[in-house]
């Protein structure tokens, strides 16, 4: 690149690269750089925008407010000058290097992250994903550039953020095999009744709507507690009597663990399920194909949706 009211814009490159990576080393990686020079980009940087930019914190390397304040329009700008001198959106892929962060609960991640790994390595080897759990506090992600891609129940969003919903799922009883409850007609007052039902929720919620359902027909059931994910609290049924949930394309996890799963008896609402993206990566070619693979492997599982 050029240079522009003084500022080299390469400074630019690797300010995006390093607030990746968090790593002089893993920035030098990418950038084809030795550890010298790159260290010297870092202080290049820094003195361009009058902050540390990453801090030492243990044996890591940490943003600074100011640097993640600025990480999404860093961003943007680099994607825009890739994008103004790549050939046509129809560049090779394998030519590209990304990191691309996908946002959303680990069951999304274990069900969805093999095939997609395995197609990055094939059409895109370039190009890494890193999965980030979904957090217990709503942030606009997407809008800061701490994810590129959320999937999974969009429920909370910038206005601007695009949102792309590819079917409606539902929700799940799980047990473990051979528990009392698979036994006989499965009633409203015998799901209810069972003792001891374990709660999904990344906010520790002690409620749902199962329970808002049992209430209006005057049922209330006992929870024992909640887990944060999805498999974990697979791995807490398979060792206990507890009585679960599981989403309806998460529900390859509990087979794979040996747990059963089964219609719960109540008139339950459907949630859609798809994934968001920040109108900044609309015309990066490499993102309109992570979000056509995303959507191909949500469109073809799970089987019996």
């Amino acid at each position: 690149m050029t240079q522009s009211a003084g500022l080299d814009l390469n400074l630019l490159v690797a300010l995006d690269v390093l607030l990746e990576e968090q790593s002089v080393q893993g920035a030098a990686r990418r950038l084809h750089l030795s550890e010298p020079a790159m260290s010297r980009a870092l202080g290049r940087v820094r003195k361009a925008l009058g902050d540390p930019v990453l801090v030492r914190a243990g044996r890591r390397m940490v943003p600074t407010p100011h640097a993640l304040a600025v990480r999404a329009e860093v961003s943007a700008v680099v994607e825009r000058a890739r994008a103004l001198f790549a050939p046509g959106r129809d560049a090779d892929l394998r030519t590209v290097s990304r990191t691309f962060t996908i946002l959303g609960h680990d069951a999304m991640a274990a069900t969805h992250g093999p095939p997609l790994f395995a197609r990055a390595a094939r059409e895109a080897p370039g190009i890494r994903l890193r999965f980030l759990s979904e957090s217990h506090v709503d942030a606009p992600f997407l809008r800061q550039g701490t994810a590129d891609l959320e999937v999974g129940v969009i429920d909370s969003v910038a206005p601007e953020v695009h949102v792309e919903t590819v079917y409606e799922d539902r929700i799940l009883g799980v047990v473990r095999a051979g528990h009392p409850l698979l036994e006989g007609e499965l009633t409203p007052e015998r799901f209810a009744g069972a003792a001891g039902h374990l709660i999904v929720s990344r906010r520790g919620r002690q409620r749902g709507p199962i329970d808002d359902a049992l209430a209006e027909l005057g049922l209330e059931r006992q929870v024992v507690g909640s887990v944060g994910t999805y498999p974990a609290s697979l791995f807490v049924l398979r060792e206990s009597g507890l009585i679960g949930l599981i989403s309806q394309w998460g529900r390859p996890l509990a087979d794979a663990l040996g747990l059963v799963t089964f219609e719960i008896p109540l008139r339950l609402p459907t949630v859609g399920v798809g994934f968001a993206w920040h109108p900044r990566h609309d015309a990066d070619p490499a993102h309109a194909w992570l979000r056509g693979c995303v959507r191909e492997l949500m469109v073809s599982g799970p089987p019996d949706r």
